[in-house]
């Protein structure tokens, strides 16, 4: 554990992941420092949550003068990391962590890593439910929407720690070290934000960066290009998703990470038996006069939106588009061929998707996600599925995937009202 008593620490960026780092450091009687760019009433909001603790924070932009002198910054995944201010802090020679290696400094839990550019949170979630059924206390946290800052006083070193990771959260890797990391799969995506694939690639393979002999990468065997990590770790490979047509890609994940410590295969199809799925991900809202509308607003990703097409067995009404993150969505087009009978378009990515998608079927954009929901709803007919999954960021339009998801659902629900 590293001791922070009295040493400077600047948090960068105050919503949830911030606010769980800045209380945690408070615990641990460290110097807080609080640097937005916002002066929003979110923020606000968050500051009203610390009371009278003893923290300095500047709103509206940040300052190289509010920052020097720091022992570390902490930053938020919202940042990019070739922002000015993240720039100073190198020409500091500050160390620049995410909320997910301060959460691992004060960890004493074993630590299952997840990444991927699709699944992660799904098999973050399953995973802490098997470890949950075998007996243990686990917790679902990080990217998944819980931060791992927040549940640090809870954790023992008995329990377990599923812990979805993002590109973004690996970008600052200094000692992160869990005892199994995974990765699901490989695929373009945040190139918004990552210069190319190269240094997207580059951020996921820093999840086993400080592992060792006595760590496991557990690596998707389906994926060619994951399979070359092999020669690049020190960690013990094991390889699952071979060619078990029994189980999807993320059950097999499942099962390889039990398989590590031990757990019995028949608790993993217990609870796959069970498991229903999550909210905002294919998530079956209503059926509104024989229209069945789907909620896969976590879909961020082509992958994602190919996932849901490939386990949607009927016609399909599509609503996708938000902020674009640099992917190719003219892959899409066979599949749209196979099962689409209109697509429905909103926010700035619209005419770059429009543009991509060659299908002789109906494209319509509309402002708003109640607009689109109302639009998809007169394209479909009994029989048919509108499917609401986006394959871009939602920070055009939302405040993020859960929002936007919500928002979806309640369109829905006023189709009948």
């Amino acid at each position: 554990m590293i001791d922070l008593k009295d040493k400077k620490v600047t948090v960068l960026g105050f919503s949830r992941s911030g606010l769980a780092a800045v209380k945690l450091l408070l615990e641990k009687k460290a110097k807080v420092f609080i640097s937005d760019n916002q002066d929003s009433p979110k923020v606000r909001e968050n500051i009203d949550q610390l009371g009278k603790s003893p923290v300095q924070f500047e709103l509206g932009g940040h300052t190289k003068d509010f920052i020097k002198d720091s022992t570390y910054v902490v930053t938020s995944p919202g940042i990019d990391n070739k922002a000015e201010v993240l720039c100073w802090a190198r020409e500091l020679n500050i160390p620049v962590v995410s909320e997910i290696e301060l959460g691992f400094f004060y960890c004493p839990a074993k630590i299952i890593a997840i990444t991927g550019t699709s699944g992660k949170t799904t098999v973050t979630h399953v995973t802490s439910l098997i470890f949950k059924k075998a007996g243990f206390n686990s917790f679902a946290l990080g990217n998944i929407g819980n931060p791992f800052c927040e549940n640090i006083t809870k954790i023992t070193d008995r329990d377990f720690v599923c812990l979805e990771v993002s590109s973004f959260q690996l970008e600052n890797v200094v000692s992160f070290k869990p005892k199994v990391s995974v990765i699901l799969n490989i695929s373009a995506n945040h190139l918004d934000r990552h210069a190319d694939f190269n240094e997207y690639f580059a951020a996921k393979k820093n999840i086993f960066l400080n592992q060792d002999k006595e760590d496991y990468l557990l690596i998707n065997y389906q994926d060619k290009l994951l399979r070359t990590l092999e020669k690049e770790t020190k960690a013990k490979v094991i390889f699952f998703n071979r060619d078990n047509e029994e189980f999807n890609l993320n059950q097999s994940a499942c099962l390889a990470i039990a398989s590590v410590f031990g757990i019995d295969k028949k608790i993993c199809l217990e609870v796959f038996s069970q498991f229903k799925g999550l909210e905002h991900r294919q998530e079956w809202v209503k059926s509104v006069r024989g229209v069945d509308f789907i909620n896969d607003s976590k879909a961020t990703t082509l992958d994602a939106t190919v996932w849901a097409f490939e386990n949607i067995k009927k016609p399909i009404i599509l609503i996708a588009g938000g902020k674009d993150k640099g992917i190719q969505y003219e892959l899409l087009n066979p599949y749209l061929e196979k099962k689409a009978k209109a697509v429905v378009l909103i926010g700035q990515a619209k005419d770059k998707i429009r543009k991509a998608f060659k299908v002789n079927i109906p494209i319509q954009d509309e402002l708003t996600l109640e607009g689109a929901v109302k639009t998809a709803f007169r394209f479909a007919g009994i029989g048919d599925c509108v499917l609401f999954s986006p394959m871009c960021a939602s920070f055009d339009m939302f405040t993020d995937y859960q929002e936007r998801g919500k928002l979806f659902k309640e369109a829905v629900n006023k189709l009948d009202a």
